[in-house]
Order: C-alpha cells, then sequence, then structure tokens
C-alpha cells in the first residue's frame, strides 16, 4: 500500500523509511533508523526527482505509482548518483521507456559505471543554471560539487521557491509520519542526528559546502527537500546557521568534550577528577567519552559542537592507544580545527603518547594546545594530581576568556 504525502499541492513525497538497517554506509550506527527522500513533481510533464535505496524499492515504486495514477514519468531527476538514492535508476529506465534522465556530465558517467551504458537519446545533459520547464513549474540547476560527491547538483523549482538539496540538510532517523520541521521538535528530537549526519558524511567538505551555501543565499527560498530526514518549511534558518557554522569548523557550543582510552580505569580516573574539577569551577556543559565503548561517528559529532576538547591515553606499544588514535586520524581526515585542546598520557614506564598527541593535534589548522601535557605515571598521585589542577584552570580560563 502506498504510503505519501503532499509538499505542496503539485509535489509529493514519495520516499521511505527503513528501520531495519543496522549501519549506514555499512559504518555508522542508526538506532532510529533513516529515510530515503523521493519527490515527484505533477505538472504537464512529470519529474521524479531522484530514487531511494534499494532496501525501500518495493514501497518507493507503491508511492510513485499511485502518485502518478497511471500517467507516464517523463523525467528523472538525478541529483546525486551514491547508490543509496540511484539505486532504482535501473527499473525506472525498464518501466519507462519514455522516460529521460537529467543530470550533468558526471552524473552520466557514474549511471554507466552503475547501469551501464544508456542511449544518449534517453539522457538532458544540463550545467549550471539551465533550465528545464515541466509546464507551471520551471526547474533551475546548480551544480554543487563535493557536497559530498564531485556530480552532485540541486534543483530549484521557481514556482515554489523550492530546493531539492541532495544530501544537504539530511539527517539520520527515519520518519514518523512527521515529514515537516514545523511538525517535529529539531532540538531535542533531530539536532544530535543532524549533527552526526553532517560531521560523519559531509564534514570533510566544509569549503564546498560554503561555496553551495554563498550560490544559494541568492535564492528565495521557502522549502528545502532533502534527501534524508526532514523536509524544511518552517524556520530555515535553524538548519542553514548550523550548516554554515558547521561548514566554517567553528564550534558549535563553549562546551567541553573529554575523551580518554583507558586499559584499567587509571587514566579514566584522571579524566573524572579532572571532569570535577571543571564542574567545581563553574562549568556546566561538560561530556566524557570512553573511546574504546562509544562509536567514533558520536565522538566526531561532539568534536564539531564542543570548543574544547581534551584526549588521554595510555602509551601503547610505544604509541597513542589504538582507539584513540583512530580517533585522531579521522580528526585529521576530516580537516577539523579551530579548537583549544589538552592533553593527558599515561605510561607505567614509559609515557611517550603525549607528545605525538601533541604533535598530531598540532598539525591541524587553528589548534590551540594547552601544554604542558599533564602525564600519569601508572596512576594518578599528588604531583599529577597538581597538574591536573593547573590544567583545570586553564581549560576554565580559556573558556572564559575566550
Amino acid at each position: 500500500m502506498h504510503c505519501t504525502r503532499f509538499v505542496t499541492d503539485s509535489i509529493v513525497w514519495t520516499g521511505a523509511s527503513d528501520r531495519r538497517l543496522h549501519l549506514f554506509e555499512n559504518l555508522f550506527p542508526i538506532p532510529r533508523g533513516v529515510s530515503y527522500n523521493s519527490y515527484v513533481i505533477l505538472d504537464e510533464k512529470s519529474a521524479l526527482i531522484d530514487t531511494v535505496d534499494a532496501s525501500v524499492s518495493r514501497q518507493f515504486f507503491e508511492n510513485l505509482l499511485h502518485t502518478l495514477s497511471g500517467r507516464p514519468l517523463d523525467y528523472l531527476i538525478i541529483n546525486h548518483m551514491e547508490p543509496d538514492h540511484c539505486a532504482c535508476i535501473g527499473e525506472l529506465l525498464l518501466r519507462f521507456p519514455d522516460m529521460k534522465l537529467v543530470g550533468n556530465t558526471k552524473t552520466f558517467d557514474m549511471v554507466t559505471k552503475f547501469f551501464g551504458s544508456v542511449p544518449t537519446e534517453r539522457l538532458v545533459t544540463v550545467k549550471e543554471n539551465d533550465t528545464l520547464s515541466l509546464g507551471a513549474h520551471t526547474l533551475r540547476f546548480y551544480t554543487a560539487p563535493m557536497v559530498h560527491w564531485p556530480e552532485v547538483m540541486v534543483t530549484y523549482d521557481e514556482k515554489e521557491q523550492l530546493l531539492f538539496s541532495a544530501d544537504a540538510f539530511g539527517s539520520f532517523g527515519a520518519l514518523s509520519g512527521t515529514l515537516f520541521d514545523d511538525e517535529i521538535d529539531f532540538e531535542r528530537d533531530w539536532l544530535s542526528d543532524a549533527r552526526r549526519y553532517y560531521a560523519n558524511i559531509v564534514g570533510k567538505y566544509g569549503a564546498p559546502v560554503q561555496a553551495a551555501l554563498k550560490k544559494l543565499s541568492a535564492l528565495p527560498v521557502k522549502t528545502i527537500c532533502p534527501l534524508h530526514g526532514p523536509v524544511w518549511r518552517g524556520d530555515l534558518t535553524k538548519i542553514l546557521t548550523k550548516y554554515d557554522t558547521w561548514s566554517r569548523y567553528e564550534p558549535e557550543e563553549r562546551a567541553f568534550a573529554l575523551f580518554y582510552a583507558s586499559m584499567y580505569g587509571n587514566t579514566e580516573n584522571a579524566v573524572n577528577v579532572l571532569a570535577f574539577k571543571l564542574a567545581e569551577a563553574g562549568v556546566k556543559n561538560i561530556a566524557v567519552y570512553d573511546v574504546s565503548v562509544t562509536h567514533i561517528s558520536t565522538l566526531i559529532a561532539e568534536i564539531f559542537r564542543c570548543s574544547h576538547l581534551v584526549f588521554a591515553s595510555p602509551t601503547y606499544n610505544g604509541g597513542v592507544y589504538p582507539a584513540m588514535q583512530n580517533l585522531l586520524h579521522d580528526i585529521a581526515a576530516l580537516g577539523l580545527k579551530n579548537r583549544t585542546a589538552a592533553v593527558i598520557e599515561n605510561g607505567s614506564w614509559a609515557p611517550t603518547c603525549g607528545k605525538q598527541i601533541v604533535t598530531q593535534l598540532g598539525a591541524l589548522a587553528g589548534f590551540r594546545i594547552l601544554e604542558p601535557a599533564v602525564t600519569v605515571q601508572a596512576s594518578l598521585k599528588e604531583d599529577s594530581l597538581s597538574a591536573l589542577d593547573k590544567l583545570a584552570e586553564q581549560l576554565t580560563d580559556s573558556l572564559n576568556n575566550g
């Protein structure tokens, strides 16, 4: 049975949600599932905006056929060729022999790689600022390369002042009937998933996101239709402001995130003591994470959120504890910058990881490292406790004074 909602009088959401999938991209936990959004524009000509993942294709086709109600599908607009959005292209080509694919040259290169060759007469190649008339609706196309694949484009409906934004402005999380942002409590129920989605899926590409935001700022936009998560038709500034902050790699909040690796509890104890000292100094926004048990996508999202970071690790085989090193690798790979960081090292006979962590963080743009690193030898004692006192003062002063 079909399950659709009208976005406007002539645009229908024809997507679906998947609550069975455990890992998005077989990598990121999605305990609340994920939605795959697709949209149909009904006019003199009909147009489908992107497809869905193969896992929800049955629901998608029921939705699409119900929405078309016997009429042909004239165009498939391909904003993004990632398989969770393009999986149904092959079947659509068979079901609708007169349907044309609309995309850019990079799009069709990827279509060939995924689905083999498509007759050129079925391809409509568009460039920056090109338009396509469906009747009352005129679609205008803008390239958005590396947000977050090189072929990405977005489609603007001039009549509705509506932006089909591909993966931009999306979120993890299945839809529960409430399709629109004005039907949900975004900050309470969706912000953490939206942040984790951005940080891990799009986060490496801050400069291209900034370029896209600048390009699109000239458009009058009333509605944003992403490929995952809620449709934005209420207060668009909520998501636009977040994307601007995240893509500039500026901290979302003046807050502390303390990350520790601990084999037998001694490094953990040092971090807990530091957290209590910060709280006693009046700091309220403190989060503490064991990097061995917290998924790295959550850790990365917290680094996007917080201005002040503490990394605590035991020395392991003369290097950084593997789970902590994995986090440091992701921080560098995503190009994170503009944070204040402090380091705590531990080692029973040769604590050496602190210098290695400082070196890695110091190579990142805009990272301010509070030195010296605190050294714990085996377990916390009076000398290292005194060093923690000084570090707590440094961190508190930095938080309060910029």
